[in-house]
């Protein structure tokens, strides 16, 4: 074989490789797999601004949202959202004295814990219904969750924007992978 048809089938096998290797990365970011930028406090203490996370997308394509997961979706305004999932479809919210009740029962939020521990004066989430917020809305309509920041007292979420269609959730979050030292899972 010639010395320049050689170098010419080499090039043309590494160009092979890399377009299928561009292609699997498109495929993994835009259907299983992709990174978000956590943009503001609304999720301290458990997450911080500009934590960097990955987002499974394929979670719910499979299944539902389950209570407390951390999701990322589409706001209204054209930008994406970091929340917790609080409530469900058929579900009553109330929050009162600082407690979550589900359907008339209260419910725990542990991860909520140390934060409460810290605050110096007043609650952390003011009481509200969600017929406060929802006037024409007793209970989660089927196909929306309702959501919450974990930083409450600073957190645009469904108080404000209303419920989420499940239809606009992007997908799951729960691992930090930058910075390295705040590499974790988050639950």
């Amino acid at each position: 074989m010639e010395k320049g048809k050689k170098e010419k089938n080499e090039i043309w096998e590494w160009t092979k490789a890399l377009i299928i290797a561009l292609l699997i990365a498109a495929f993994i970011r835009y259907f299983l797999f992709t990174p978000i930028v956590v943009d503001g406090d609304s999720m301290m203490p458990t997450l911080k601004d500009g934590d960097k996370m990955i987002v499974n997308k394929i979670g719910y394509r499979l299944g539902e949202p389950k209570r407390f997961d951390i999701v990322v979706f589409h706001a209204p305004e054209g930008k994406d959202y970091i929340k917790r999932v609080i409530g469900l479809p058929g579900e009553h919210i109330e929050y009162k004295d600082d407690q979550l009740y589900i359907n008339g029962e209260p419910i725990d939020e542990p991860y909520l814990d140390e934060y409460k521990s810290q605050l110096s004066e007043g609650q952390l989430t003011q009481d509200f219904t969600l017929q406060d917020i929802e006037p024409n809305m007793d209970v989660i309509p089927e196909g929306y969750v309702f959501v919450m920041g974990d930083n409450r007292r600073y957190s645009k979420d469904s108080r404000h924007i209303g419920v989420v269609s499940e239809d606009k959730i992007i997908g799951k979050t729960s691992v930090v992978f930058w910075p390295l030292s705040e590499m974790k899972i988050v639950k």
